[in-house]
């Protein structure tokens, strides 16, 4: 009787642990696509007040290539903040 109940106690105590991991990675994961967003944004942000700036200037094709720049710039760290995510999804 003692061993099925140390048993059992072990088997639960192993199914919590695993599923509290679980939850932190998921946790985890969403804080670096979240941060991944924000870095986005910031870029394409800054970007924008460049290619407006450019544009009061007169300079309609610097504006363009700021505009571009930005957008690629968000690319890479939307795909960064997914490497990330993953990363932290297997952790």
């Amino acid at each position: 009787m003692r061993k099925v109940a140390i048993t059992a106690m072990a088997f639960f105590f192993a199914c919590g642990v695993g599923s509290v991991a679980t939850q932190a990675g998921e946790t985890k994961a969403k804080m670096e696509e979240m941060k991944g967003e924000v870095k986005s944004m910031n870029e394409e942000t800054k970007a924008e007040n460049k290619a407006l700036r450019e544009e009061a200037k007169g300079n309609d094709t610097k504006a363009a290539m700021e505009r571009g720049k930005g957008k690629m710039k968000s690319a890479g760290e939307k795909t960064k903040a997914k490497g990330k995510e993953l990363k932290a999804k297997t952790e």
